[in-house]
């Protein structure tokens, strides 16, 4: 049997090399998006994802005979370590992801390198996958492999679930994503709440400004750190963490799609909607990455104007003094009808995606099923003693 070696990145090349080849991995998939190479470099490098600003990260490629069949990152998340156990973190608990695998014989030694590097910086538990913040592609896709993923989500080898569970991994969380037809009213419950928050004068709902943008994305992530900092997986989101992904996103920033709820003048709520940079991303992206010179003009005349679109939802958030209340169900369902107006009369959206969702996430469960939305993915994390 040809040798099989695993290898650390150790350079530039070995970078490019790791990025590239989740391209040809996956250009058979038709479902899998190629996003813009640049944008991939860019995460895994030192000095221009902030998340290395606080993480330990080690890359891993795997080739056969001299041909590269794999890859896999290793890191240790210093601000993970510091949260409670209890949710999910914690001491002790380092991570792996990125994985990409010709077949289940690289995918093991991949995982083992991984496991084996994290044992040797001192790591007790691995909890995986994470690409490479619980903030960017937590979890392996076992569910929904017959659509493509919405923007900032991520789309995985089926097989990847059964090779990673061969591994005495055991499931420890699942993650949903939520499908909703935006064209259709919510039902007349939903509505008279709505309408009852629309008569309340100290509830304001107002758009993100653009021209504001800095302060409406710290008032945004504020919020953010409250709301979810009893979550399960939660970790800090820096304001270098703010400031890379505020500037990655603001092309797809457009004031009715982003809503901050005030009571009482305070702002206590958010909820952020993105058009669908996915379905124009598969259109004019070339398997590797790099779009031609026409696809590049394609995309950024829709950048400028993104419609029709459809739209994903992938954060929401009530500060923590008024979760379980009845006003904080009221202030998102007002936030999500306000949006879903704007994304069907502007945008022409047809449909929006939700999450992802803790599937123990109780509230937002509710919300998401109070509207009729239905689970079109899913994603495992796992977890393993080491």
């Amino acid at each position: 049997m040809p040798e099989l070696v695993i290898t650390p990145v150790s350079s530039k090349a070995d970078r490019a090399a790791f990025v590239d080849l989740a391209y040809r991995l996956n250009a058979s998939d038709r479902n899998w998006v190629p996003n813009l190479r640049s944008e991939e470099i860019s995460k895994f490098t030192p000095g221009k994802n902030p998340f290395f600003e606080h993480a330990r990260v080690q890359l891993f490629l795997a080739r056969r005979d001299g041909r590269l069949v794999g890859r896999i990152s290793a890191h240790i998340d210093e601000l993970a370590l510091a949260q409670p156990a209890e949710q999910g973190m914690g001491p002790g608990t380092g991570n792996w992801g990125a994985i990409e695998a010709e077949d289940a014989q690289v995918a093991h030694a991949l995982i083992a390198a991984a496991e084996s590097w994290l044992r040797a910086q001192g790591m007790t538990r691995v909890l995986a996958p994470m690409n490479l913040s619980v903030w960017e592609e937590p979890g392996i896709q076992v569910r929904g492999h017959d659509h493509a993923p919405m923007v900032m989500m991520a789309h995985h080898n089926a097989a990847y679930q059964g090779w990673i569970e061969s591994q005495g991994y055991a499931r420890v969380k699942t993650l949903y994503t939520f499908d909703i037809d935006v064209r259709r009213q919510y039902p007349p419950l939903i509505q008279r709440i709505i309408a009852s928050g629309e008569k309340n004068a100290r509830i304001v709902i107002r758009q993100a400004d653009p021209r504001h943008f800095e302060r409406d994305a710290g008032i945004i992530c504020d919020i953010l750190n409250d709301a979810w900092s009893d979550n399960w997986g939660f970790v800090p989101f820096t304001p270098e963490e703010i400031a890379y992904t505020g500037k990655a996103l603001k092309p797809l920033v457009h004031g009715e799609l982003i809503r901050i709820a005030e009571y009482d003048g305070e702002p206590v709520a958010f909820m952020m909607t993105l058009p669908d940079l996915n379905g124009i991303q598969m259109k004019v992206n070339k398997r590797n990455g790099k779009p031609s010179i026409l696809g590049l003009i394609k995309l950024l005349l829709w950048l400028r104007k993104p419609s029709p679109a459809d739209m994903r939802v992938p954060l929401m958030g009530v500060r923590k003094k008024l979760q379980s209340s009845r006003l904080a169900s009221q202030l998102a369902f007002m936030m999500i009808e306000y949006i879903r107006r704007s994304a069907e009369t502007k945008f022409k959206a047809t449909r929006a995606e939700i999450g992802w969702i803790l599937e123990d996430n109780q509230g937002m469960v509710a919300i998401a099923e109070a509207i009729d939305s239905k689970i079109n993915r899913e994603y495992a994390i796992y977890d393993k003693a080491l």
